[in-house]
């Protein structure tokens, strides 16, 4: 755990969540400020800044995020559900612990060709 870091703290429970699933290595709870009918972070309880440092340290804890996401997406929606990384602030990553947003409920803007 990271002292300063939002989401080690809400893994921890020194901040409230909205928990809506969790595992012995994730938890999943809802956005604060949600941007689609579902909209659910998927986060590791170790801390790893970002989804491709995840990926090189632990491949297995990313599979259960997803494996985590497609649970919530089943539970909360439709199971059809679409799962974005962001990876850097500029990339709009605002804290630095890996976490998937779990978007689904509505057509998101997409349209098959």
């Amino acid at each position: 755990m990271t002292s300063d870091c939002l989401f080690c703290r809400i893994v921890a429970g020194e901040v409230p969540a909205d928990v809506v699933a969790s595992t012995d290595r994730a938890v999943a709870f809802r956005d604060i400020d949600p941007r689609a009918p579902l909209h659910v972070l998927v986060v590791p309880r170790e801390h790893h800044a970002d989804v491709t440092r995840l990926a090189a340290a632990d491949p297995t804890l990313l599979a259960d995020l997803v494996e985590l996401a497609d649970r919530v997406a089943g539970t909360e929606c439709d199971g059809q559900f679409r799962l974005v990384f962001n990876t850097g602030p500029t990339a709009g990553q605002s804290v630095l612990h890996v976490h998937g947003h779990v978007l689904g409920g509505a057509r998101l803007g997409w349209s098959p060709a």
